[in-house]
């Protein structure tokens, strides 16, 4: 497949550049797997949800990975925090190949190799310092610069684990409220943790979309929710997955396209799992997710549940209706 074929034409007014005051009255396009398609308020979602099904959800924290700092000459710098390569080393993403002394502080700063290795100094804890000079890291779509709002609304309502570099945000339509209802309508509502990083977002330069390789990202769920999924599967419900994080998740492990070890009931790893079209998906039934980037594997990924000629055709609909695009926009539900 081309990854020329995932192209189409997205209207730069129809990104979202800031969220709805209410998280949970965004709109909601919803797909039926015979080709009808719905016009819905998020909050309808309880609607296409019953007693015994799987509401899975992305329990990540988007930790404040862009840090706004000096070179020795004066100049401004920008660096996003990519991972960890061991205590006071990051893979860093900065503009050109910067070797050299980063300021942010008095008390913290960075050594720079080639724009892509930081060797940090520091006093105090260094998360600590993060969360005091950092910003949200905003996708480059989203031309503004984060402010202290995006704090809060660049983050799902139960992130709980410290570790993503950009937001699951599928899951920022939800509130505790309508997560309270969906619950009391019987729903079992279940978590896992994948730290979205650069594999997540990294744009695909392959002609072919077959040769794109996905960088490998962390994550955890607990041993006993592949049982839950295949009890609910036995019992005749639906396993729902909050976004493309949940889906490589789940999917990812029981394809055996990942690394993992247990621990405290844990199951841990990395996977880097491409799902486009022609995958066949083992685990989940449904996906709720916003709408994506041409050309980006999350756009490829809600392709391959639906079909990439239904898919364009709700995109198309979507764009006709106005809807919002991207991270602060509207969601779809693919049945």
């Amino acid at each position: 497949m081309n990854t020329a074929d995932f192209d189409y034409n997205l209207p730069e007014k129809l990104i979202a550049i800031r969220p709805l005051k209410n998280r949970s009255n965004s709109r909601l396009l919803v797909v039926h797997n015979d080709g009808k398609i719905e016009h819905k308020i998020f909050t309808d979602i309880i609607n296409y949800l019953s007693e015994g099904d799987l509401l899975i959800l992305n329990n990540s924290k988007v930790f404040p990975a862009k840090l706004m700092g000096k070179r020795d000459n004066g100049k401004p710098i920008e660096i996003l925090l990519v991972k960890e390569i061991k205590e006071s080393f990051w893979e860093v993403l900065t503009k050109g190949k910067y070797t050299g002394k980063v300021y942010f502080e008095d008390n913290f700063q960075a050594e720079i190799k080639d724009g892509c290795i930081a060797r940090f100094e520091f006093k105090g804890n260094f998360f600590d310092l993060i969360w005091e000079h950092g910003y949200m890291p905003l996708p480059p779509y989203i031309k503004r610069k984060p402010d202290k709002s995006d704090i809060q609304t660049y983050q799902t309502i139960y992130a709980k684990y410290e570790g993503s570099i950009a937001a699951p945000t599928a899951g920022l339509h939800f509130t505790r409220q309508l997560l309270s209802m969906i619950q009391s309508k019987g729903v079992k509502i279940r978590e896992v943790t994948l730290h979205v990083g650069i594999g997540t977002f990294k744009p695909i330069r392959t002609e072919k979309i077959e040769d794109h390789i996905m960088d490998k990202e962390y994550f955890e769920l607990d041993s006993h929710l592949i049982d839950d999924i295949i009890n609910a599967k036995e019992s005749g419900n639906k396993i729902f997955a909050v976004g493309t994080t949940t889906t490589r998740v789940l999917e990812g492990f029981i394809s055996n396209r990942c690394n993992t070890f247990c621990m405290n009931g844990k199951i841990k790893g990395d996977t880097d799992i491409f799902i486009y079209p022609g995958y066949k998906f083992k685990a989940i039934d449904s996906l709720i997710t916003n709408f994506h980037l041409p050309k980006s594997t999350p756009l490829m990924l809600a392709s391959a549940k639906c079909g990439s000629d239904l898919l364009f055709k709700a995109y198309s609909e979507a764009i006709n209706q106005k809807y919002r695009f991207l991270s602060y926009g509207d969601a779809m539900l693919i049945l």
